[in-house]
């Protein structure tokens, strides 16, 4: 038997009004806030996500299915990736921060990652001895960096220009310094 309308309609104003209030209030934010913002009363919330975690977890989960399935498209490349997930992990911080056990999601973001840092090697755009790890952790600790606040465009753009430069297969002039 398939969910109502109804629930399925509350449900998905319940994630869209829980992305925003996290953003914008991070973890601290309650459950009635998103009530609030959703339209719905706090049972409606409850009925869906019995407690605040599992909210989070359902929003982490479907932020790691969106980044996941961007990985597939065949015009993704690794560096507007990486600069798209430090924007999102700027925005989003509160929603990062959940704790949830999604080892499928994350092994196939791994494997995302993996193709698309193969495809820039081939290409010629990353240094061919760059591996996949360390990757990932550049992803995580410029994403953690963005998650803590005060990260405007600008600060991003410099971040994200130096790990560029040290992953692209030639320096970028401007970056080495003076001559």
């Amino acid at each position: 038997m398939s969910p109502r309308a109804d629930a399925v309609r509350n449900r998905r104003k319940i994630m869209a009004a829980a992305a925003q209030v996290f953003a914008a209030h991070g973890p601290e934010a309650s459950t009635e806030q998103v009530a609030a913002q959703a339209g719905v009363a706090i049972g409606t919330v409850f009925r869906h996500f019995p407690t605040k975690a599992d909210l989070l977890r359902a929003l982490m989960k479907d932020l790691l299915a969106d980044v996941t399935a961007e990985l597939a498209a065949p015009d993704t490349d690794l560096f507007t990736f990486f600069a798209r997930l430090v924007r999102e992990s700027a925005a989003k911080r509160s929603i990062i921060f959940a704790t949830v056990d999604l080892d499928t999601q994350l092994r196939s973001l791994t494997d995302g990652i993996a193709a698309l840092l193969r495809r820039a090697q081939d290409a010629g755009q990353v240094r061919p001895e760059v591996r996949v790890d360390e990757i990932l952790a550049l992803l995580s600790s410029t994403c953690q960096g963005a998650m803590r606040g005060g990260w405007d465009e600008d600060l991003q753009s410099r971040t994200l220009a130096i790990v560029f430069a040290g992953l692209a297969r030639s320096p970028t002039p401007h970056l080495n310094g003076p001559k």
